[in-house]
């Protein structure tokens, strides 16, 4: 899974110092200080957010890719990148979902290079449909279908109303919490989520201009 990246393209660090934070701590750390013991040289700093975060940015890359083990190899990029950009991490907000939108755009990367995506249902990802005897096929058929539609049409939409939406609905970023990751007003992120939810259904429904 994600701690792979411990054992790939960091390993030409040099030795780590030992380490100023304990690895035993509760979850809630100080992300300041954890992201400037990384830039420090403490790489077991940085195994600490990939602990409490691994778990959420595997979940949004599912729900926009639709296969765990893309949605890992997409996480595990998301990591590497977010090492390599640490510095520039503004401490804004929270580093959650910093990370988040830099997975969120590998993964609709990602899916815009295929065509087969499976839709992944974003409140309940592992739900099936229930009927009785068992599940439909033709009905999981049909809203699988109908879910990557909206999943190509969420794909083709213009910047900045794609990656609002993604955020909105993959990553579940509050809309405050986008305007800080994107340097956006709030008034102007709620007009991109409308305007962008306003071109995705006429997208699906054929009435795009």
């Amino acid at each position: 899974m994600v701690h792979s990246f411990f054992g790939g393209s960091v390993t030409s660090l040099p030795p780590d110092p030992p380490s100023r934070l304990r690895t035993d701590q509760p979850v809630a750390i100080d992300e300041r200080a954890a992201v400037d013991a990384v830039l420090a040289g403490d790489r077991d700093a940085f195994r600490i957010l990939v602990d409490r975060e691994s778990a959420a940015v595997v979940r949004a890359c599912h729900r926009i890719l639709g296969d765990l083990h893309e949605a890992e190899d997409a996480a595990q990029e998301a990591f590497v990148m977010a090492f390599r950009s640490l510095a520039g991490w503004r401490a804004d907000g929270p580093f959650g979902a910093w990370l988040t939108r830099i997975a969120i755009r590998i993964s609709l990367r990602r899916a815009q290079k295929r065509r087969d995506v499976v839709w992944i249902d974003p409140t309940d990802p592992d739900r099936p449909i229930d009927l009785p005897g068992g599940i439909d096929p033709a009905s999981s058929s049909l809203r699988s279908e109908r879910a990557a539609d909206v999943r190509a049409a969420v794909a083709r939409l213009d910047e900045p109303y794609r990656e609002t939406v993604a955020l909105r609905f993959f990553g579940e970023l509050s809309l405050d919490e986008i305007a800080t990751q994107t340097g956006r007003p709030l008034g102007t992120v709620k007009t991109h989520l409308h305007r962008g939810l306003i071109r995705l259904r006429g997208a699906i429904d054929g009435t795009a201009q």
